[in-house]
């Protein structure tokens, strides 16, 4: 059959878009082929428009929110779009049963009226710099892994402090990238007066809660509103009231004008960590004890922190962050082990590292080198499985689980010869956490994960708390609790009072919840003397395993791996197939909030304020509307994302903002370790739903008067 060049063109055109839309690149370190390709697909600014280490560019609208979300400044005075799950914390720390502003919103009417954030920051990046000549020069080709580790450390340390040297207003953070072959600075500059200024309902900012985390379609208005703070200088400086509004470097512009299938979109954040060039045994080992154990103990955890939360409203304000952060993780992991069965991406990996394998043996320099690396590596891994899957799930159970034994260790890793500033903030931090306390709640999840953890942790592997259970309580873990509660001091802000105060009838090194938390130490610290070598020998042979791939495909352009950093990604609004028979649209809209409301009446998750009910139906969306007098809600792009991207900008070709990243899909959370184009989809929250919200329902004008709008008509 006679085949035409347009007939091939159209079959291979659509997997030469899927390649170039993988990655998340440094901004000030595209590659020829990447700056090519992003104007092929309609970018229509400069890479220096992009990124501009001197002059003002879109990256310096972007921040990191709190060192755990990403941001975008939107306004000349200050403000910062994240979203609803990023200031999730800020909003909690503010409500009170009387003053439920998760459940109901909070509007600040006028800048006195904005909440200061005292643990909240926004980090903006300045500039970057390749320094791994300096890096490398101090590590020599004998060196141990220990050894080169500590060198590299050391040299990254210094880099960082001269930084701060120079400036005290600057950061900075030197990270490795490629498994440590090369090594970049970067320079920021903090502001820690952050308020909060506007958030949505619940009802809004966290539609659909659990079951709707993670999936699309989506109808979340995962929004949420602060101001940046500085001195009259515009300089970083501490709360203050006398502080005034910062005025950014570079404002990102707001369209209006939407988007269809297929139109370019690019994201601009703060990806937290991929490990894309991860070993096929590295993957195995995270699905079986990282994910696992999060899977197993967060769930049962989880289930009686909800059961109280439903029950007593103070309960739910005060555990409704802690549970949004440690659910969203839990869901995260589950989603994460049923992708990589489902992808095949263990097989896919192990390919990969065959393919590598037989050009090793076929190059005579890598033969003599590399032969024995995929071998060793194995090995390593299989000699801290055990240890390590221990390790998982007593983590989960005792650091992640009762906040008692959290405070416990809190309280011994206290620094009180810091800073008077930090030590005060530290200590504000500690009776928040008694704050949010319910001590009934705590036991009840105490005494199910010890329960919990007994099913999973070889006996040989499980501490000695275990031994006093059996002991002196008769294997009864509820009998145990019961009294460690009953005994200790640290249960109430008092005891904590008592040992600050020097109170010499009180010694808080016999207090029995500080007994197991220096117990539950010293055997964790035991566990990872165990896995030690082992451990040395994995990160050898990663970084080994990266250079080598590298070297064996030297045309391809290799991304490095997310680490918090910096990243942009690229591809386009697009629709996907999640199975056999089902579509999924590339937008939703207001229509499908009315529908899942009305299909889950009753359920809190799904519940919307009466007044938000007649604003959707009564379609009066004004300039927000679409063509067909529509309004959208959320949409999906292919970009490469992971978590850190919350908040992240989604802008269109010419740079303007069209929503906010917030969430991955269900049929790809394995897309920390492969991208697959054919699945993998961002979610975001359209800009045009969040003005709607904050001006027609929060009546905020003021605030969308701020923005600088585009294609406004």
């Amino acid at each position: 059959m006679k085949t035409n060049f347009l007939t091939l063109l159209m079959v291979w055109l659509p997997f030469f878009s899927s390649l170039a839309d993988e990655g998340m690149w440094m901004p000030g370190n595209l590659n020829k082929a990447t700056r090519h390709t992003l104007k092929e697909m309609g970018l229509e600014l400069s890479p220096k428009e992009l990124y501009h280490p001197k002059k003002a560019s879109l990256k310096d609208a972007v921040v990191s929110f709190g060192g755990f979300c990403s941001g975008v400044v939107v306004s000349p005075d200050g403000l910062v779009l994240t979203n609803h799950h990023c200031g999730f914390s800020s909003v909690q720390q503010h409500s009170t049963v009387e003053h439920d502003y998760l459940q109901d919103g909070f509007v600040a009417r006028s800048r006195e009226e904005e909440l200061p954030c005292p643990d909240l920051y926004v980090r903006f990046l300045v500039e970057q710099k390749d320094v791994t000549k300096r890096v490398l020069s101090a590590l020599k080709p004998d060196m141990d892994e220990a050894s080169r580790s500590y060198a590299a450390d050391s040299v990254m340390r210094i880099i960082g402090a001269e930084v701060s040297g120079r400036d005290s207003t600057l950061t900075g953070v030197v990270d490795a990238y490629y498994a440590g072959s090369e090594y970049w600075l970067s320079v920021y500059r903090d502001y820690n007066d952050v308020r909060l200024v506007f958030a949505p309902p619940s009802s809004v900012g966290k539609f659909g809660w659990d079951n709707d985390n993670w999936m699309w379609p989506r109808h979340t208005g995962d929004f949420c509103v602060f101001r940046i703070y500085a001195d009259r200088a515009n300089r970083p400086a501490d709360y203050a009231p006398d502080n005034v509004p910062y005025h950014p470097a570079y404002v990102a512009p707001v369209s209006l004008d939407g988007y269809r299938e297929g139109d370019f979109c690019m994201t601009l954040g703060y990806p937290g960590e991929t490990e894309r060039y991860l070993s096929s045994f590295g993957i195995e080992e995270r699905m079986n004890n990282t994910n696992q154990a999060r899977i197993d103990i967060r769930g049962v955890k989880q289930n009686i922190w909800k059961q109280a939360m439903d029950k007593n409203d103070t309960i739910r304000i005060n555990y409704a962050s802690k549970y949004d952060e440690s659910s969203n993780y839990w869901k995260n992991s589950i989603g994460m082990n049923r992708s990589i069965r489902r992808l095949h991406v263990l097989d896919k990996k192990r390919e990969r590292e065959r393919d590598l394998l037989e050009w090793i043996r076929a190059t005579p320099d890598e033969r003599l080198e590399s032969l024995q690396l995929l071998t060793d590596l194995e090995l390593a891994y299989k000699n801290r499985r055990a240890a390590d899957h221990a390790q998982a799930y007593l983590l989960e159970t005792f650091l992640n689980g009762p906040e008692l034994v959290q405070l416990a260790i809190s309280i011994l890793n206290f620094d009180f010869e810091g800073e008077h500033e930090t030590v005060v903030r530290n200590l504000e931090a500690l009776v928040e956490q008694y704050a949010n306390l319910d001590l009934e709640v705590d036991k009840n999840v105490f005494t199910a994960l010890l329960k919990e953890c007994r099913k999973h942790v070889e006996p040989d592997f499980l501490p000695t708390v275990y031994d006093t259970i059996s002991v002196k309580y008769g294997g009864s873990e509820q009998a145990y609790v019961d009294s460690l509660y009953a005994h200790s001091e640290i249960t109430s802000p008092r005891g904590l009072q008592r040992f600050l105060k020097n109170d010499t009838t009180y010694q808080i090194y016999n207090d029995p919840a500080i007994v197991l938390g220096i117990d539950l130490i010293t055997e964790l610290f035991e566990l990872n003397l165990q896995m030690q070598q082992a451990s040395v020998d994995i990160e050898r042979g990663e970084r080994l395993l990266n250079a080598a791939l590298r070297r064996k495909d030297t045309s391809r352009g290799y991304y490095p791996d997310a680490n918090s950093t910096m990243r942009l990604s690229f591809g386009t609004v697009r629709s996907y197939e999640p199975f056999d028979g089902a579509h999924y649209n590339y937008r939703t809209t207001t229509q499908g909030v009315l529908e899942k409301a009305r299909l889950h009446k009753g359920k809190r998750d799904y519940a919307l304020q009466p007044e938000l009910v007649r604003l959707l139906e009564s379609k009066d969306f004004g300039r927000y509307a679409d063509e067909k007098g529509e309004m959208s809600v959320c949409f999906i792009s292919d970009n490469d994302i992971t978590g850190g991207n919350s908040g992240s900008a989604m802008f269109n070709a010419r740079g303007e903002l069209l929503g906010l990243a917030f969430d991955g899909n269900w049929e790809a959370m394995s897309s920390d370790f492969q991208y697959d184009p054919r699945l993998q989809r961002c979610i975001g929250v359209d800009i045009r739903y969040i003005l709607f919200i904050m001006e027609k329902y929060g009546k905020a004008g003021q605030l969308v008067d701020e923005l600088v709008v585009k294609n406004d008509l």
